[in-house]
């Protein structure tokens, strides 16, 4: 905010504004009455009518023609035209003294000889300011910067043009006639002291000849000083009178000869002591119309500010008006078109019977009240008894502006009340004081220019002075400001000084009016007029007098009013009438006065109108005096005075009781109604009501007192209502409904309070008012409760729910509901927190999110943040260790138990159910549990089952966790897969529907398929199968059998229990196939007829034509396409697949099959080379390739296996039969072979020889199995390390045959070629022998 420059005009504060409604604006009196209170501490307000109220404007503006006054706008302001007043004094003494006044000019400024006059004589006066050298103080007091030496330039200023002046004011410079020379010369001589700078007109001989000048002789033009008329050429004669006096004779003396007209000092004084006249506004020259002065108006205003008249804003003309107004530079004059009689011209207002026509829709301004032509003479304003027809009080006045015209400071005659309406045109700018601060404001203005108040007392009255409100203001004068738009009111108080100007052309109406409450004023304004001796507009006892004489019809109220003000005037008038008496007066007469002119009734003292009484006498005819100044008429004894009168005081007591007791009634029903409102006497309800019903009925002047009557029992009946209303229940549901609904219709417990507090202060009684105590008296009892309760920092839903509960009953609006309803949910979203915490083995993630929403809608509270922090913290970490045991979980590569663990030693102290981390749990207990499971197959003796690896590691590629066992087990199983792959290519047949279990494994389900067909087994063959409570019926009983087995002499066990059914079986099937083929008359045999091939196994015949590519091969044993089901590899093929099965160490079915296979084999090898050894073989080749029916030597079950399950291609395999001579050679090189071997073999026993290069032809013949067959495994102790401990020995021969020892138990030697391991491998690995795999195998 800028700061406003120095002696910038500030704009006082706003006086109120009032926009009354319809019903408010239709009766003006009553409004006024109405905002008086407030708006009389301003002394001005505006009034703004509703917008719809435009009254049409009905000035003949073709007939209005008026003469404006002129307005100097720097000789309005009060301190200014006394500067210029001193100016024209000072510009009048030069002038007669014959030169012309030029004002000087300091630091570029005017100098200001009226402050710098002052200020000197403030000071002690010129002789004191240069003794005690208070140039330099006056030069900063002017406001001049100091150091510049602008003391000497005030001081000579001065001695120039005021010193002068000031000896005339003083009378100095009239110089006696014939004053002697010493006296003469005296006074020169102190001139001199005083004024050290006249040496520089005149020289010191001039000076001391001026004292012998009475000497020389008088001449024809003598001197009236010196009496000498010597240097005529210095001697000057007036041109007023024809005196002569020397230049240098004159105080102060002049150093030239005048060049105009000259006036001595007794014509100077003669001329300046004239009284000044009077200031007063001059009329302008010419006549305007309306328009002609609109615009001349704007073409003032447009080229002043330079701009559009409607652009200029009003704060910038408000400023500029109040400059020009306070400085002597400029002179700006301005016209203004005031006080124009509206009964000539006709009102701004239409009025009945005048010529402006009314259209039918304005006609209700013809009648309203705030029609100014209206307001003056309605019933409710007191000039109504005035009869004068009074300009400007009962007529409007019409007022036309232009920029800066302006109207000073004054107050309304009579101190009346003022109304101004503007009917267009620009603002209208309104400055006031109230009432109050009236002699506030006429003492500030005497004291700052007491020379105008000297000339003119009654200069306020006058309406030619104003005073800049700022200076007002400092001096404690309450000022306030308004701008008057076109269509507002402006209403001015009682003794409200008022003034403003206008900021343009405008067109305004004022009327004047005065209502009850005015009449005290009205006669204390007549006391104060008389004693400025001004006169009296109208004669304020004739009025009171007129209004009483109609006591009968008079309103009670004006009645009341009359009364006071009537008592008043008798009692001084009896006064006075006494006085005079006991003065001497003895003569009286009646005069009606009301018939006279005020003119020919004015007191010739204080011109006050005289109605009651005066006093005359003979000597001074057409001069009366008024009782108060009865002593000041004439100087005749007071016996010749005579006592004129209009009433005499029987008549007026009369006149006072009428309307005594015409107001009686009113004030009886006045005293009743104070008394009931100032609380002295309670009464009840129907008593109000029986007052207002009288005031209506009795008329009763719509006041103060009416209206607060009835606005108090409007009240006590509106509490009333409101209290039953209270009491009865009458109200919405409130909190059993829903919690939020706003209870806009019921109490406040402040409302309720002050509603009590209203009932109590009710100046009657209402019998509600005890109960509604008791509902205040529980509301505080439930606030206490409430405050209570809410300093709890945890308080339980319960009690808050009670509370709630009791709030139902109280139909007040407690505040304490919506905080209680909130801590309601904080106490219930905090219960369920903890109660959540409680448990949190159920306490999940979607719980807390859910309960953190729930608090997020909660109001604020220090345990809800903490409870929310707490869970929101709770959340943080739970979602981060979820996230995290996922990542953990689907982390590739997989984390190893460990970090799994040391994660959830963390998450254990997470209070929270957290599905993730508990699926780590679980799954790192998995892993445990399939670590200790692999810890305990692998630490274990027994070689792992397939099965069972299979399921480990099926189980482990499932649980997410890194598990070091894992790659190993599947390394091992993808060996097994390998080696089965293997083994199906060395065994299956191409295209083979049998899986290789089947084909390695002896028939479980011989007979089945189309040898079933041909044979029924008996009960013995069906039950056969049954071992130890164990069923092995099919393959799947067989394979679950072998993997179920615990080592592998319990599988060789299941197996061997199979072979045997196998055995018996085929030994079935073979008999009834064999049975067939005999000539008997049995049912079912079967010719033979054509080339039929019989199967070597089962005995059954089939046609060559039958059959598809099942030719026999030459020497080799033909089977059917039944009995055949696999290939017939060597056994070299065969005993690598056993060796890797051993390095693998995975028990499988097909490998416990595939060795019970090769036992069986090499068993039949020991068999078959014990039969050949014993000659016994040849005979049974013979027999059976020779004979259709066989003889088996060997057994049955030998000769069966022979052929079904000899699966591999052997050197000793069977072939046609051949010579003894070959047969016996063979036996012996293979006996010589062997003893041979016995005999150099032999070696002592050492650690692991791995491989021995110089026995390989040592062990040339040690293909022979004869010394293993009774022990496959022979013991540690054997000392005979010439023999392959395998049971399959393949007998290798040449020069070099690799060995390797057994690390394990038994420490035997095997042909590396007989266990599939190489040489390589043999040095770098440890090899472990089948036996010692299974330390609990059985050797059969």
């Amino acid at each position: 905010m800028t700061q406003p420059r120095p002696n910038e005009f500030i704009a006082p504060p706003e006086c109120p504004v009032f926009e009354p409604s319809w019903e408010e604006f239709a009766d003006p009196f009553a409004y006024i009455n109405k905002i008086r209170p407030i708006a009389e501490k301003t002394g001005i307000c505006k009034v703004r009518p509703p917008k719809e109220w435009q009254p049409p404007f009905a000035c003949d503006v073709d007939r209005l023609h008026f003469t404006p006054r002129i307005q100097r706008l720097n000789e309005l302001e009060a301190q200014t035209r006394v500067k210029l007043n001193f100016l024209d004094q000072i510009a009048k003494f030069w002038e007669l003294q014959g030169c012309t006044l030029k004002i000087p000019h300091v630091e570029r400024k005017i100098l200001d000889l009226y402050q710098l006059n002052k200020l000197v004589n403030d000071e002690g006066g010129f002789e004191a300011v240069c003794r005690e050298r208070r140039w330099s103080k006056i030069a900063l007091k002017m406001g001049f910067a100091p150091g510049k030496a602008i003391g000497s330039h005030l001081r000579s200023h001065y001695e120039r043009i005021l010193y002068p002046y000031n000896l005339f004011q003083t009378g100095a410079n009239l110089l006696v006639r014939g004053m002697s020379p010493s006296l003469h010369a005296a006074l020169l001589m102190s001139l001199l002291h005083c004024l050290p700078h006249f040496l520089l007109y005149f020289s010191v001989r001039t000076v001391l000849s001026w004292c012998g000048a009475a000497l020389s002789q008088v001449d024809q033009y003598m001197c009236l000083v010196c009496g000498s008329g010597s240097e005529e050429d210095r001697l000057l004669l007036c041109d007023g009178c024809d005196d002569s006096y020397h230049t240098f004779c004159l105080i102060p003396p002049l150093h030239d000869v005048p060049k105009g007209d000259w006036r001595c000092p007794k014509c100077l004084a003669q001329e300046c002591g004239k009284p000044q006249v009077a200031f007063g506004f001059e009329q302008a020259s010419r006549e305007y119309s309306l328009r002609g002065f609109g615009d001349m108006a704007d073409s003032f205003k447009s080229d002043y500010f330079n701009m559009p008249v409607h652009m200029v804003p009003t704060e910038l003309v408000e400023k500029e008006f109040w400059r020009l107004v306070s400085t002597i530079e400029e002179d700006v004059t301005v016209e203004y078109g005031a006080d124009i009689a509206s009964k000539e011209f006709g009102s701004g207002f239409p009025i009945r019977g005048g010529r402006f026509q009314v259209s039918p829709e304005d006609e209700d301004y013809l009648s309203c009240g705030w029609n100014l032509n209206n307001m003056p003479v309605m019933d409710s304003s007191v000039l109504t008894h005035v009869t004068a027809d009074i300009c400007g009080m009962k007529l409007p006045w019409l007022y036309v502006g232009m920029c800066f015209s302006s109207f000073c400071w004054h107050i309304e005659d009579h101190w009346s009340y003022s109304i101004n309406y503007l009917h267009w045109g620009e603002p209208k700018t309104w400055y006031g004081a109230p009432g109050s601060a009236a002699e506030k404001l006429e003492c500030v203005m005497r004291k700052l220019a007491p020379e105008l108040f000297e000339s003119q007392p009654d200069l306020l009255h006058q309406l030619v002075t104003i005073m800049n409100p700022n200076t007002l203001m400092n001096h404690g004068v309450p000022i306030y400001r308004t701008n008057q738009c076109a269509g507002e009111f402006v209403i001015t108080f009682p003794r409200a000084y008022h003034s403003g100007f206008n900021q343009g052309f405008n067109f305004a109406e004022a009327v004047n009016f005065c209502t009850m409450d005015w009449m005290p004023m009205g006669r204390m304004c007549v006391d104060h007029y008389r004693q400025l001796n001004r006169y009296c507009v109208f004669s304020h006892d004739e009025m009171v007098c007129k209004m009483a004489s109609t006591a009968d019809t008079m309103d009670v109220a004006l009645a009341s009013a009359v009364q006071q003000d009537l008592n008043a005037m008798v009692q001084e008038e009896d006064e006075l009438r006494a006085k005079v008496n006991k003065m001497g007066v003895q003569q009286s007469q009646q005069v009606e006065y009301d018939l006279l002119p005020d003119e020919e009734r004015q007191c010739s003292k204080c011109r006050t109108t005289c109605y009651l009484s005066a006093l005359t006498c003979p000597c001074s005819p057409g001069q009366l005096v008024c009782l108060h100044h009865a002593q000041d008429l004439c100087c005749c004894p007071p016996s010749n005075l005579t006592l004129n009168y209009r009433f005499t005081m029987a008549e007026l007591y009369p006149m006072k009781e009428a309307v005594t007791l015409r107001a009686e009634s009113y004030t009886d029903w006045v005293s009743r109604v104070t008394n009931i409102l100032e609380d002295r006497n309670k009464k009840s309800l129907e008593e109000l009501r029986s007052l207002v019903e009288k005031a209506e009925v009795k008329r009763f002047p719509q006041g103060d007192l009416l209206l607060r009557l009835r606005a108090v029992t409007l009240d006590a009946e509106k509490c009333a209502v409101v209290a039953q209303q209270l009491l009865n229940g009458k109200r919405q549901t409130r909190y059993r409904r829903t919690l939020t609904r706003t209870c806009n219709n019921l109490l406040t417990v402040e409302e309720l309070r002050t509603f009590v507090r209203q009932l109590q202060n009710l100046p009657c009684s209402i019998r509600q008012a005890p109960l509604l105590q008791d509902l205040l008296t529980r509301v505080d009892d439930f606030q206490q409760r409430s405050e209570r309760l809410l300093l709890d920092e945890a308080p339980s839903p319960a009690d808050l729910q009670c509370l709630l509960d009791a709030s139902l009953g109280l139909d007040v609006e407690l505040p304490q509901l919506s905080v209680l309803r909130e801590r309601l949910e904080q106490a219930r979203w905090l219960e369920g927190v903890q109660g959540a915490s409680d448990r949190p083995h159920s306490l999940c993630l979607d719980t807390m999110r859910r309960l953190i929403d729930q608090g997020v809608g909660l109001a604020p509270h220090a345990s809800v943040e903490r409870a929310m922090a707490r869970l929101q913290e709770l959340l943080t970490v739970s979602e981060h260790w979820e996230e995290r045991a996922l990542s953990l979980m689907e982390a590739r590569p997989h984390h190893c138990v460990e970090t799994l663990e040391a994660a959830l030693q963390e998450v254990e102290s997470i209070p929270a159910y957290l599905p993730n981390c508990l699926l780590l749990k679980d799954t790192v207990d998995q892993a445990k549990d399939w670590l200790q499971e692999a810890d305990s197959e692998s630490g274990s003796c027994r070689i792992p089952v397939l099965d069972t690896l299979t399921d480990l590691v099926s189980r482990a590629k499932i649980i997410p966790v890194w598990l070091d066992p894992l790659a190993r087990l599947e390394a091992l199983i993808s060996d097994v897969q390998a080696w089965k792959e293997s083994a199906a290519k060395t065994f299956l047949m191409k295209n083979s529907p049998y899986s290789l279990l089947e084909v390695l494994c002896p028939l479980c389900d011989a007979g089945t398929g189309s040898h079933k067909s041909k044979f029924k087994r008996t009960k013995d063959v069906a039950q056969c199968g049954w071992r130890n409570g164990a069923r092995l019926d099919c393959l799947g009983d067989v394979e679950r059998a072998l993997s179920e087995s615990k080592d592998s002499s319990s599988a060789m066990a299941t197996l061997a229990e199979v072979r045997h059914k196998e055995l018996e079986s085929l030994m079935t099937i073979r008999a009834y196939n064999e049975s067939r083929l005999l000539p008997t008359g049995d049912a079912g045999a079967f010719r033979v007829s054509g080339a039929m091939l019989q199967c070597e196994l089962c005995r059954d015949c089939f046609h060559r034509g039958c059959l598809t590519h099942q030719d026999p091969l030459p020497n080799q044993a033909w089977l059917c396409p039944q009995c055949r089901r696999s290939e017939k590899p060597p056994l070299d093929r065969v005993l690598p697949l056993l060796a890797s099965l051993q390095r693998i160490r995975v028990r499988l079915p097909e490998g416990d099959a595939l060795r019970f296979l090769i036992e069986r084999t090499v068993r039949w090898q020991h068999r078959v080379q014990q039969a050949s050894s014993e000659g016994v073989l040849g005979e049974t080749s013979h027999q059976r390739w020779g004979a259709s029916s066989p003889s088996w030597s060997l057994g049955p079950q030998t000769n069966v296996f022979c052929v079904s399950k000899m699966t591999f291609k052997r050197k000793h395999d069977f072939s046609p039969p051949v010579k003894d001579s070959v047969n016996s050679k063979r036996t012996k090189r293979h006996v010589e072979e062997s003893s041979e071997r016995k005999e150099k073999a032999k070696k002592p026993r050492k650690k692991k020889p791995k491989m021995n290069k110089e026995r390989s032809q040592e062990v040339k013949g040690m293909s022979s199995p004869t010394s293993t067959h009774t022990d496959l495994f022979p013991s540690d102790s054997d000392e005979d390390f010439t023999l392959c401990a395998a049971p399959w020995c393949r007998e290798p021969e040449g020069k070099q045959v690799n060995w390797v020892q057994c690390d394990g138990n038994c420490q035997q030697w095997f042909h590396q070629i007989c266990v599939g391991v190489s040489a390589a491998q043999a040095e770098k690995e440890d090899y472990i022998c089948i036996s010692c795999t299974q330390p609990d195998h059985n050797r059969e």
